[in-house]
């Protein structure tokens, strides 16, 4: 990342950007608020201005990753086709965007595995939103007669939580394989539809 003009041009976006490529260099453990300074070309007064200890930098980054994918998925969840097709697609898109962090960048992966654990509840609220976006599909399916789930909140859960082989990371070793992985996912969630409809 290039250094930035000045301190005062300086934005919460760029601190986090060069927060993020700090970490892949040094690692969790090395990498320090002046290191993050250093690298956008200002003091580090400056990064402290808008994250006040290099603990809530390190929560806005852990943030920042695991938000990463809310947007597709929020699209997703407010459609209006049938909710079937949009639940495998909300899930499979989850998938998509966890194998891909953890293959592509195995040592920022790895990284934030380690930050994840400091910020669990940072962890919670990304789980609470997913959760939710589950929630709100299936209502939809239930409204739309396709689903016959009585009870939307521990539906969604109980969906998220048998899906976990496919968006948890202590899970990422096994996603390599990628035919083996979507065979797999496609037959959980042949199973899961099955329950949903009630059929």
């Amino acid at each position: 990342m290039p250094p930035v003009t000045s301190d005062s041009s300086l934005t919460p976006e760029q601190i986090l950007s060069a927060a993020e490529d700090v970490l892949r260099r040094f690692g969790p453990t090395k990498a320090t608020v002046v290191d993050v300074a250093r690298a956008l070309g200002v003091s580090h007064g400056s990064v402290y201005r808008h994250f006040r200890s290099k603990a809530s930098l390190r929560e806005a980054v852990t943030a920042r990753w695991l938000d990463q994918a809310h947007h597709s998925l929020h699209a997703i969840t407010v459609e209006t086709g049938p909710a079937g097709e949009r639940l495998h697609r909300w899930l499979a898109t989850l998938f998509a965007a966890k194998r891909k962090k953890a293959l592509d960048d195995p040592e920022l992966f790895a990284t934030y595995l380690v930050l994840v654990a400091e910020n669990s509840h940072t962890v919670e609220a990304h789980l609470y939103t997913l959760t939710a976006q589950i929630s709100h599909i299936i209502q939809d399916g239930i409204h739309q007669g396709e689903f016959t789930a009585r009870h939307t909140a521990t539906t969604a859960h109980a969906v998220f939580q048998a899906t976990a082989h496919f968006h948890d990371p202590v899970h990422a070793a096994e996603w390599a394989d990628a035919e083996r992985s979507k065979a797999d996912f496609e037959a959980l969630w042949s199973l899961l539809l099955s329950g949903l409809k009630g059929r």
